[in-house]
């Protein structure tokens, strides 16, 4: 009786400490497709840019925050409060986009096969419509 009621105590404190960090996020939109060229990114929402294209050879790395492209260990610029405050990084295989969160994401990583000229829309707590 006493494990059940340590299970149900442990588990609850990991749903509010999950349900905190979440509602600290500020929300972001961002399409991503896939074309012969590389990767064509635009936000929707929450972002100072509108759209990014960029070449991504296979299995290598660009990093994204709401301001473009950019690198980890880079000094943050002046944030804005009307911008949403994400880091991540999206890695192109063959066929799949690998979206690995730093900051300002609800998801750790997320990986969806994703063809040529398909499209994919994120926000801050993973694949959306």
């Amino acid at each position: 009786m006493l494990l059940v009621v340590l299970l149900l105590l442990t588990s609850g404190s990991k749903l509010i400490a999950q349900n905190k960090s979440s509602s600290d996020l500020k929300d972001f939109k961002i399409s991503i497709e896939k074309t012969d060229n590389g990767i064509k990114m635009y936000s929707l929402q929450g972002s100072a840019w509108i759209n990014l294209n960029f070449r991504l050879a296979d299995n290598k790395t660009q990093v994204i925050d709401e301001y473009g492209m950019t690198e980890t260990g880079k000094p943050d610029s002046d944030k804005s409060p009307n911008l949403a405050d994400y880091l991540f990084c999206i890695t192109k295989t063959k066929d799949r986009i690998i979206l690995t969160g730093i900051e300002g994401t609800a998801w750790r990583e997320l990986s969806f096969i994703l063809p040529k000229n398909g499209k994919q829309t994120i926000n801050q707590y993973g694949m959306t419509d």
